[in-house]
Formats: C-alpha cells, sequence, structure tokens
C-alpha cells in the first residue's frame, strides 16, 4: 500500500498543497501510520498553507478489493483532517467503496468527488 503526498493530482486544485494517495489493499495494521502521516502533513509547512476548512484530497482509485477496513481508514483520516480544522475530500472512489461508505452512513461525512471515477488500468 503506498500512502503520499504528491504535485499535480488531475483535478486537485493548486492553491490545495496537500494530497494523499491511498493504493492497494488496505489492511488494519497500517491504518495508525496512515492518520500519522496525514498528522505529519497537516502539521508541516505545507499544512500551514491551507485555509482554514479547506479540503485535504485524498485519491484513493487505487485501492484494491476494499472493505470496511478501507472504510475504517477513511473514517480515521476524516477525523484527523476534522481535529485540524479541514475536511476529507475523497478524489477516484471505487464503485464497492462508495457503496461501504453509503452503507455505514459515512458517505455524508467526508466529500466525495463527484463525476465519472477515473480508475488506475489494470487494478480492476
Amino acid at each position: 500500500m503506498i500512502f503520499a503526498r504528491r504535485c499535480g493530482l488531475p483535478g486537485v486544485d493548486a492553491e490545495n498543497p496537500i494530497a494523499v494517495t491511498v493504493t492497494g489493499r488496505v489492511s488494519r495494521a497500517v491504518v495508525p501510520d496512515l492518520c500519522a502521516e496525514l498528522e505529519r502533513a497537516l502539521a508541516g509547512p505545507r499544512g500551514a498553507a491551507l485555509a482554514p476548512g479547506a479540503a485535504v484530497d485524498c485519491d484513493v482509485g487505487g485501492v484494491i478489493r476494499p472493505d470496511l477496513t478501507a472504510v475504517e481508514a477513511v473514517a480515521r483520516l476524516g477525523l484527523v483532517a476534522r481535529r485540524a480544522g479541514h475536511t476529507l475530500r475523497l478524489r477516484r472512489v471505487p464503485p464497492e467503496l462508495r457503496a461501504l461508505l453509503d452503507l455505514v452512513g459515512l458517505a455524508d461525512v467526508v466529500a466525495l468527488e463527484e463525476g465519472p471515477e477515473e480508475r488506475v488500468p489494470g487494478l480492476f
């Protein structure tokens, strides 16, 4: 699994200096590391540049076989962003993850990118 800050994510506002990417199979063991990495990014100089209430973009298009562990990761990342005064905006949400977020009631808690999902070729 990869979790990284990237510049130049397609469709991301140029004014938003923080974008994270989560790919692969999300396991319960890596969820705390994901949260810690987002906390570090938000506490750093790029996080200080975010306007209050601005969204942190999270590209989840490369998540493989989303399950409730992926939902937990999204929920906890959303909490980290909220504690820092921001929101979490999911980009390229796979239909399976979107359905799970709807099922557990988290689709209203995190911002979901609207429009057609851009899928990573060969992952699904």
